[in-house]
Formats: C-alpha cells, structure tokens, sequence
C-alpha cells in the first residue's frame, strides 16, 4: 500500500485529506505568529546593534550569537520541557511559535542591522546635525532608505521559517510534518507512506517557491537598479 504508485495508497490520502488541510492551518497559523514575533524582534536588537552604545549592541550580539550558533530543535526541546516540568506548559502549538519567533528574530536582526549599516553614515550624520534623535533617524531617514535592501532577505528568512515549523514535530506538534507522520503510522490510515509525504511536501512547495521565487526576483530588480543609478551618476 505503500508505493508511490498505489490506488489505494492514493486513495486512504485523498479520503483523510482535511486532516492534510489541518494540518496545514496549524502551519501557516504557527508562521505567521512566529513570523510577527520574530520581527518584533529582529527590529528592536537590530536597532539595539546599530545603536553606538557599548552596553546595547552588547546584549544584541549575546542574543543573536547564542541563538545563531545552537540548533533549533535543541532551543525548541529546551522551551517545551523547561515549561512542561515547571507547571506551566501553554500548549505545542504557542510553544512552537515562541521558539519559532526568538529562533528566527536573531536572524532577522542581522538583516536589519546589515540593512541600516549599508545606508550611508552622512545620512545619519547630517540628520543628526538637523536636530534628529537615534529614533527619529532611524524613522524617517534610516529605514525608508533601508526598506529596499532588507525585504528580499527578510522575505528569504520567511521562507526558512515556514520549513522550520516541520521542527515542531519532535514535540508532537500538529503542524504539517506531525499530522502526516501520524497519518502513515495510524492504526487505519497507516502505510501510505509515499502519497502521504509527497502530498505534505508539494504543500510546502505551494507556499515557501512563490516566496523564494519573489526574493529573487525583487533582488535581480535591486542589482539592476543600483546599476542604473551607478551609469546615471557617471554620466
């Protein structure tokens, strides 16, 4: 029943696909809320990085270089059983999403910081001399400026995000990944192991190749951009 190429197998997935579609709720449910979590973050330790306070851009390279350099699934079995064994687990799903948020936000506000320092330093120079404060530069001169230079990357980090909701699954989540793992073990629906993961799989590529496929293309139109204006200024 298992082969690719198995009415049966076919048929058990195309019988139980709402719980294919539930499962991908939870995920897009679970991206999305990590995904606000993670730039909520990412803007407030990258603007702590950028800031030219010792202290500040301290504690921003402690958060993001721990993060950075331990895996996800170790952050996210750490989060799940620290809260379960301390009387106050609030569910997989929350957990998921805040391990999702503060995982992701690290890289985000590398993002952020690599886009406010690729703004010329005049700029906030010359605000700076109009009377502007750290805030004040940053949201009405430094951002705006920036905007262009973060989004394809961030859109990128996104996209990554969305794969790693699978890594809800070591905790026995109900995202995509752990609903189709328990449909191929499941007592009734058990053994459609190849339609069930390619299904699964083609789910993910609906969502995350639109999203890549956007990166790059809002990259390709950055380069030719900043080439036009290079020729322009030469001129």
């Amino acid at each position: 029943m298992s082969g690719l190429f198995s009415a049966d197998a076919w048929q058990t997935v195309w019988t139980y696909r709402a719980t294919f579609l539930h499962g991908l709720g939870n995920t897009v449910e679970l991206a999305i809320v990590a995904l606000l979590l993670s730039l909520v973050l990412g803007m407030l330790f990258g603007l702590l990085s950028t800031s030219g306070k010792k202290p500040l851009t301290a504690i921003a390279r402690i958060y993001v270089e721990l993060i950075q350099n331990t895996p996800l699934l170790l952050q996210m079995c750490f989060l799940y059983y620290l809260l379960a064994f301390s009387g106050n687990s609030i569910g997989i799903l929350p957990t998921g999403m805040i391990a999702l948020g503060v995982y992701h936000g690290a890289y985000m506000s590398e993002v952020i910081r690599a886009g406010i320092q690729a703004v010329p330093k005049g700029q906030s120079e010359a605000a700076q001399a109009q009377g502007f404060g750290y805030l004040g530069r940053m949201y009405y001169i430094i951002l705006p400026q920036s905007i262009k230079i973060i989004l394809p990357p961030m859109v990128n980090q996104v996209v990554n995000l969305i794969k790693n909701t699978s890594c809800l699954y070591i905790v026995g989540g109900s995202d995509l990944i752990s609903v189709t793992y328990n449909f191929v073990t499941g007592s009734t629906t058990g053994g459609a192991y190849a339609p069930a993961y390619l299904v699964s799989g083609l789910l993910f590529f609906v969502i995350c190749f639109p999203l890549s496929t956007l990166a790059s293309l809002w990259e390709t139109s950055l380069k030719k951009r900043e080439a036009q204006s290079t020729k322009a200024a030469a001129r």
